[in-house]
């Protein structure tokens, strides 16, 4: 198919400087999930900007932007909330929030659909249809009733008749001018599970006198690391990792019980469910050492689900306008995200938009994670020809 508009990531290219002035003031004002006060008002003040029909507190502090009308209807999510860290750079924009600062890039991710919304609301050729910008809160936290941002936007309503969804996220780790794309499962569920290993306290000069949950802890541990190797099936990816363990307060004193924290990670949602049902195996070992334990799953995001339909176009109008060696192939990853839950609702895609800065690689995450915003130029033409290619393809299906 040939490109709806020959000149996007041209024009894309020439918005930069707003592109950044985008970015850099939300890195400067960052909020936490949820908290997304100044940044909401920030995104619908300029997608009204754009001539586009601005609905707020979505979600709680979310914001959708609607353009056109009609069918097909394609959404485009973009996250907006920062991370708990105290910004190490000394740069401009740095941030002037306390213990706060975009660490993962979810500035650079909103400027990108903000960049697309401009390069769409300003295109002469649009495909008829509805595009929907599906501006997210709390994309690395939950509530208090354990929901995230896009499941508080789903029960909102805002996905509802969408036909198709495409997702970005930017890539510290990815060279500018290239995008990682997978198809098929892209990024795993993530689980947490808290545990108690219940015994009886003694005194540790006579053990014999109490059930000594350190001890059982030894056997449930092993018994935790054997699942992935002895009970799932090999060629289906798994992780199962014992983070925290706290027991006792004293050298001779045996404790009354043990607490272990982890997370469960899958891709197939029968591995999934196979997971929790080991792990509760797992922990029982505890009885037949003449203990108990309590165990408590918490479900959290399921696994990210790439639609070739979806990656095919977006694949193809990365080749077309940026060049034909532009998409890398990205290796499904044990992280996760919230995008999942929005997978789940309508045919979806996510690719990864490199913003490396060349010979300073900044990890995302982390105190000093900063970005090439030249970057930004690539997502948002990539998503807006994306956008395009499926309004047209779902309008003749």
């Amino acid at each position: 198919m040939d490109m709806t508009q020959p000149d996007l990531y041209q024009r894309a290219r020439d918005l930069l400087p707003q592109l950044s002035a985008w970015r850099r003031d939300l890195h400067a004002r960052p909020e936490l999930g949820f908290e997304e006060v100044r940044t909401a008002a920030q995104v619908a003040a300029s997608l009204k900007e754009m001539g586009i029909a601005v609905e707020t507190g979505v979600g709680v502090t979310g914001v959708v932007g609607r353009l056109g009308s009609g069918h097909p209807a394609i959404g485009l999510r973009g996250d907006m909330d920062a991370l708990p860290l105290q910004e190490a750079n000394d740069v401009p924009y740095c941030s002037q929030n306390p213990n706060v600062m975009h660490a993962c890039g979810h500035d650079g991710n909103t400027a990108i659909v903000l960049g697309a919304a401009k390069l769409l609301s300003t295109m002469p050729n649009r495909p008829a249809g509805e595009i929907r910008f599906l501006l997210q809160p709390s994309e690395e936290n939950q509530d208090d009733e354990g929901k995230s941002g896009a499941q508080r936007m789903i029960e909102d309503g805002a996905l509802e008749g969408l036909d198709a969804i495409v997702g970005q996220h930017v890539d510290s780790l990815t060279p500018v001018g290239r995008i990682q794309l997978a198809s098929g499962y892209a990024m795993a569920s993530a689980d947490s599970f808290e545990a108690t290993i219940i015994g009886s306290g003694a005194h540790g000069a006579m053990p014999h006198t109490g059930v000594d949950p350190i001890y059982i802890l030894s056997h449930v541990i092993q018994a935790i690391h054997a699942i992935v190797s002895r009970r799932i099936d090999p060629i289906r990816p798994a992780v199962i990792s014992i983070g925290s363990v706290h027991s006792g307060l004293a050298g001779n004193i045996i404790p009354e019980r043990v607490q272990l924290n982890g997370t469960i990670r899958s891709f197939d949602p029968e591995v999934r469910k196979q997971l929790w049902a080991e792990l509760e195996r797992a922990l029982a070992v505890a009885r037949a050492l003449g203990g108990d334990y309590r165990l408590d799953i918490q479900g959290g995001y399921p696994s990210t689900f790439n639609h070739g339909s979806v990656s095919d176009l977006i694949a193809a109008s990365a080749r077309d306008l940026v060049g034909p060696d532009c998409v890398e192939v990205m290796e499904p990853t044990m992280g996760a995200e919230d995008f999942s839950l929005m997978s789940q609702k309508a045919p979806a895609a996510m690719f990864m938009t490199g913003v490396e800065i060349e010979g300073d690689t900044r990890q995302h995450h982390n105190e000093t994670f900063d970005m090439d915003e030249r970057g930004l130029a690539v997502g948002a033409a990539v998503m807006a020809e994306t956008t395009c290619r499926l309004l047209v393809t779902l309008a003749d299906a």
